[in-house]
């Protein structure tokens, strides 16, 4: 404490005899002595705690509570089936392999001749590669692939993120159990 004072007049007596430059970096000096000897910052940030107690708490308990999503929140991927037949609706057009930037998607197709349509055979996205643009659910022109609110699929290997079609069609159903959409009810969705 003694130092401090000491180096305190020293400073002050430095300052009448210096020139302007001189002064200003001594006044600077001076308020960060001062600033430090008086705890001015400390003081500072228990007047903020104790004008923010009465605000209401913003930490949440992670694991059993859960923030809000946006509307828009674009999750894990899904591949959809009708709701009334059944029926898987991807119709193998392949617009969200072209339209994919990150090359993620993967679809190989057959032909059925005896209902004249194409299916896909395969159907996989590599999620590790996936940026979740959602380019592909915007070019699908029978919504069949969705991409939901789950965001919580973290897993140990690389190759449980590699989604083939089985394990895409089974979290469709999981999202269609969730969600109905107003375009199916309309359509009468087959």
């Amino acid at each position: 404490m003694k130092n401090i004072l000491i180096a305190i007049f020293f400073l002050v007596y430095l300052y009448g005899f210096s020139s302007w430059c001189n002064r200003y970096f001594i006044y600077i000096i001076i308020m960060i002595v001062l600033r430090t000897l008086y705890l001015i910052d400390f003081f500072r940030g228990i007047f903020l705690n104790i004008l923010n107690i009465r605000n209401k708490k913003v930490t949440i308990n992670y694991p059993f509570e859960k923030g809000p999503l946006s509307l828009r929140f674009r999750g894990q991927h899904a591949l959809r089936r009708y709701t009334v037949s059944g029926e898987e609706r991807c119709i193998a057009c392949k617009l969200c392999e072209a339209v994919c930037p990150a090359l993620a998607i993967t679809i190989e197709t057959d032909r059925d001749y005896l209902f004249n349509h194409r299916r896909t055979t395969r159907y996989d996205i590599d999620m590790t590669k996936c940026i979740y643009c959602g380019f592909c659910q915007e070019a699908c022109p029978v919504d069949a692939i969705v991409e939901g609110q789950n965001f919580e699929f973290a897993t140990e290997t690389h190759d449980e993120l590699l989604y083939d079609k089985t394990l895409l069609l089974e979290l469709g159903s999981r999202w269609n159990r969730g969600h109905i959409i107003k375009s199916d009810i309309e359509s009468g969705s087959r």
